[in-house]
C-alpha cells in the first residue's frame, strides 16, 4: 500500500515495540525488524484487541482500583 501509514503507541516514548497501520486491513509489525513483514488480522479482531486493552490499566502505571484478570 503506497502510503500507508504506520503508527507507533505513545505510551513507547523511545523505545522499540510494534507498530499498527489501520487504514485497510489492519497489520502490525516489529518496529526492530520492519523488514521482517507484518501480522494481518481482522478488524474484527483488531477492535476487540483493543476493547480488551482499553478494559484494562497499561502495567507499570497508577491505577485507583484492582485490575480486572481476563
Amino acid at each position: 500500500m503506497l502510503g500507508a501509514v504506520w503508527r507507533k503507541s505513545s505510551h513507547s516514548g523511545s523505545e522499540e515495540c510494534v507498530e499498527v497501520r489501520l487504514d485497510g486491513v489492519p497489520q502490525i509489525r516489529d518496529t526492530k525488524d520492519r523488514a521482517g513483514g507484518a501480522l494481518s488480522v481482522t478488524t474484527r479482531s483488531w477492535e476487540a484487541l483493543v476493547a480488551c486493552l482499553s478494559a484494562r490499566k497499561p502495567p507499570g502505571r497508577p491505577h485507583d482500583g484492582p485490575v480486572a484478570s481476563a
